[in-house]
């Protein structure tokens, strides 16, 4: 597999895909040492994630580099994807020794619940967030005394190929935690087929979580999925319109709009929208479009000549309201993009981009926001800004989606839950209860009558 540098579209390296024999060998020697592993005290098994932790800090500025050469991430973003692999895992480092179960009050004896982890675990990386996806699920996996074959997204293997080697390097046992590149269609698909794999974890597209759910059906295959969102971005009149419209760029061209949560969709209350427009102009075309390499970039080049492609079929024909400035020449750059959406049937309005375009819509009513918010099969994230408290409360708890913030557009914290609604996933990763997830609670009654 050719790796290609966003930014000039020139060969990095070349990786060997994974075969499906060396597929199966790889989720061979992970059951293997599942047994061992699994045995290794809660202590020792936090010592050694710490130990991880450490050594990805010790790591941090040669995976961020490598990120921007691979992924196109800017420099800012990628040192910050690097440090939350390893405050992932020094957080799941705590959880070991706290993967405690109860004792049932019952009659004749004495009831417990234990948390058994459940085997080899696979985990699925998209091209989008190389470094915090694979994290999100080897860590608690880990910590839950589970072995984890992961595989990273055909276009960005690099920082999860050295994630793999870092992890060898902090003591993590010989197939306990095994790195494999390959096609979806050999290594992932193996993934959901074969008997072994007792959880599966996956983060891209709602088609593709479709097939690997159908798949996962036939073993009863445990089964986590981050898939597409289509976020709302309400902007209420009462609101801080010059807040809003100055952090609106960030929340929807970081990372080229490559994000699951982009609120991709702004949703203004009529009687500020004309303002809010005259404010949001010259933070887009502020927005600094550069060489990711850069510490004044803002957004780098999109992953793909493919994409960019992708991307544009959306904006052609569309009512274009203003757009920023990127790059020209080689690589694969696209400019920060606004469009206006009308009767909320258009296509750049209903459908997920995945880049760095914007629309935006008008509303009148609180009960209309909540409504044409909620007019999407996704739900993943979404931000809500108004400078009335109760109202801010009520269409949180209105919109359906997984995360929300209010007066900002924070999304993601290791330390609290994530995941979508309806098509936007199933299950929830990162916070204290993401472990509970790398379990089966088992119950075990012990009779006291003689």
């Amino acid at each position: 597999m050719k790796i290609l540098n966003p930014a000039t579209g020139e060969v990095v390296t070349e990786v060997e895909p994974t075969s499906l024999p060396d597929t199966d060998a790889a989720i061979d020697r992970a059951a293997r040492a599942f047994e061992s592993w699994r045995a290794v005290s809660p202590g020792d098994r936090a010592r050694l994630l710490r130990r991880f932790a450490v050594v990805v800090d010790e790591h941090r500025e040669e995976l961020a580099r490598l990120e921007v050469t691979n992924s196109g991430h800017t420099i800012g973003n990628a040192r910050w994807e690097a440090g939350n692999v390893r405050d992932v895992l020094d957080y799941y480092a705590g959880a070991p020794e706290r993967l405690t179960g109860r004792q049932i009050p019952v009659p004749g004896g004495v009831d417990l619940t234990f948390h058994e982890p459940l085997g080899v675990v696979g985990v699925i990386v998209p091209w989008n967030f190389p470094m915090p996806i694979a994290g999100w699920g080897f860590a608690p996996a880990l910590a839950a005394g589970n072995t984890v074959v992961l595989k990273p997204a055909e276009l960005t293997p690099l920082t999860a190929l050295r994630l793999g080697e870092l992890a060898r390097a902090a003591g993590i046992p010989e197939g306990v935690f095994t790195v494999i590149p390959g096609k979806g269609s050999v290594v992932g698909q193996r993934f959901v087929t074969h008997p072994a794999v007792r959880k599966l974890c996956f983060t891209g597209s709602t088609e593709v979580g479709k097939q690997i759910m159908a798949g996962c059906a036939r073993q009863v295959k445990r089964l986590t999925l981050e898939l597409g969102g289509k976020s709302a971005n309400i902007v209420f009149a009462d609101a801080d319109l010059a807040a809003a419209a100055a952090s609106a760029p960030a929340a929807v061209f970081d990372n080229a709009g490559q994000d699951c949560c982009a609120r991709s969709r702004i949703l203004v209350q009529s009687s500020g929208y004309d303002r809010f427009l005259e404010l949001l102009e010259p933070a887009v075309k502020q927005f600094r479009v550069q060489d990711p390499a850069l510490d004044t970039a803002q957004m780098g080049p999109l992953i793909s000549a493919g994409q960019r492609e992708t991307v544009l079929s959306y904006v052609d024909g569309a009512e274009l309201a203003f757009r920023g400035s990127c790059p020209e020449g080689a690589g694969f750059w696209y400019p920060p993009t606004v469009l206006l959406a009308h009767d909320g049937r258009e296509r750049h309005w209903r459908e997920e981009i995945f880049g760095p375009v914007v629309s935006v819509l008008p509303f009148e009513t609180e009960a209309e926001a909540i409504r044409i918010a909620n007019d999407t099969p996704y739900g993943l994230s979404g931000s809500i800004w108004t400078r009335d408290l109760g109202r801010g409360l009520r269409v949180a708890r209105g919109v359906e989606s997984g995360t929300l913030s209010v007066n900002s557009h924070s999304s993601v914290r290791y330390w609290t839950p994530f995941g979508g609604m309806k098509q936007s996933g199933l299950g929830r990763e990162l916070g204290p209860d993401a472990l509970a997830a790398f379990t089966d609670v088992k119950n075990v009654f012990l009779s006291t009558e003689a």
